[in-house]
């Protein structure tokens, strides 16, 4: 097993969480849990789910998922808007959060395209950086290691957690620094943002 606090990869649309997340669990004997693939297996498809509840419904289904999620040992894949909740972001502060950060240019061509994405329809190049500018503050708040993903390979990005990620139940020096000072980067609200469908 990984770790004994569960760990938690945050982090932009397209930037890989699930890949490195599936990747890490495997090679640490570690549950993994993607907690969009969970929402859509129980509540359908996440633009069905905000066009039906919008996006007030949605994030309370996610925050329950996500706080189901966060178990001793565990991997966990959030999507990109998780951390617009205030509880999910309460929680995190007992998770070893890792961010991880890319640039438009790696995402780009997997995102192009993607009728999965829908709020990327039209402008996906545009849009995805508009979100990215907005949530990355939150993001990098919240990390307690923050992993560089550009140019990288879902190996090469496992690795490198692998090596940030102390032993046991040490805390990763990012956390200790916060500890020592006050948490409330981890509970600050994020500026308002528009609706993302993950």
């Amino acid at each position: 097993m990984l770790h004994d606090a569960p760990v938690v990869l945050v982090g932009p649309m397209a930037v890989g969480k699930s890949a490195v997340g599936r990747m890490l669990a495997q090679r640490t004997g570690s549950r993994f849990v993607d907690t969009d693939r969970v929402i859509v297996e129980r509540h359908g498809s996440i633009p069905a789910i905000f066009d039906r509840d919008g996006e007030e419904g949605f994030r309370a289904l996610e925050a329950a998922v996500v706080a189901e999620a966060l178990v001793p040992g565990a991997v966990v894949s959030l999507g990109g808007g998780a951390v617009l909740h205030e509880g999910t972001r309460h929680r995190l502060a007992a998770a070893v959060v890792v961010f991880l950060d890319t640039d438009l240019a790696t995402v780009l061509p997997r995102i192009t395209g993607d009728s999965a994405r829908p709020l990327l329809a039209g402008r996906p190049a545009e849009r995805w950086q508009e979100l990215y500018d907005a949530r990355r503050p939150v993001y990098r708040a919240l990390a307690d290691v923050v992993i560089d993903c550009r140019r990288m390979s879902v190996r090469r990005t496992t690795d490198a957690i692998l090596q940030e990620l102390p032993p046991g139940d040490d805390p990763p020096p990012a956390r200790q620094a916060r500890n020592d000072q006050s948490d409330g980067a981890r509970t600050a609200s994020p500026p308002h943002l528009t609706n993302e469908h993950t």
